[in-house]
């Protein structure tokens, strides 16, 4: 027992990997005590706590292709790589830090990372980036039980009206994402600027309307104290 302790808090790489992952279970052990946990069944509000970045990016396909005129960012393909907005946020969250755990753990062992002291904490770059790959395959099945108990995200009604900052700059016709809060939870939404006005990285918006073939939201320059 005391050898098992040991190699899960040491290296300095291994007891930080450990405590990550440790609050991850414990947060998934307060959530089921307090009965949030995985409700999948149809009336299920699969939210978790503060970070569920909800499926509402509306499957911009290739219809949409020929509307965009402009790239998708570096962040927005990561995100999509692990399959944010496909699944809670808290559940991309705790595979990758058990992916990372486990990686950290074996490597300390065939590496001897013990003998590195707290140089050792330097191994989690190659591991992390290892566990970002990973993570794209191991995390397929869960998006795919996400996907089959109907995890769709918040109906289209209750994005009108809301503020959110822009997540890319836009102008014209070109398309692009606004990130909104709602209870918490982080949700990005396809737009498209009213009346083609430039809207820039980091705007105060406001969300006014939505495109009659739900594929995207009309959003404004929000005026308000903060960016006066």
């Amino acid at each position: 027992m005391t050898e098992v302790i040991n190699l899960l808090f040491n290296p300095l790489a291994n007891a930080i990997m450990t405590v990550l992952t440790g609050l991850s279970l414990l947060y998934w052990l307060f959530t089921m005590l307090m009965g949030d946990g995985f409700d999948f069944g149809p009336d299920a509000d699969i939210q978790i706590e503060g970070a569920d970045i909800q499926d509402v990016e509306l499957n911009v396909d290739q219809e949409l292709d020929s509307e965009i005129s402009h790239e998708p960012s570096f962040i927005s393909k990561a995100m999509e790589f692990i399959y944010i907005g496909k699944a809670p946020l808290m559940v991309i969250v705790t595979m990758f830090k058990f992916i990372s755990w486990i990686l950290t753990i074996v490597s300390s062992i065939i590496l001897n990372l013990t003998a590195y002291g707290w140089k050792s904490v330097l191994i989690l770059v190659p591991i992390f980036i290892l566990s970002f790959l990973l993570l794209h395959f191991v995390a397929k099945p869960v998006v795919k039980l996400y996907k089959n108990v109907g995890y769709m995200g918040e109906e289209a009604r209750e994005f009108i009206g809301r503020e959110g900052k822009m997540r890319s700059s836009i102008q014209g016709d070109q398309l692009g994402s606004v990130e909104i809060i709602i209870q918490s939870d982080v949700l990005r939404l396809n737009v498209k600027s009213l009346n083609g006005e430039p809207l820039n990285y980091g705007d105060d918006v406001l969300i006014i309307n939505e495109d009659a073939g739900k594929k995207f939201y009309i959003v404004q320059k929000d005026i308000n104290l903060n960016n006066i």
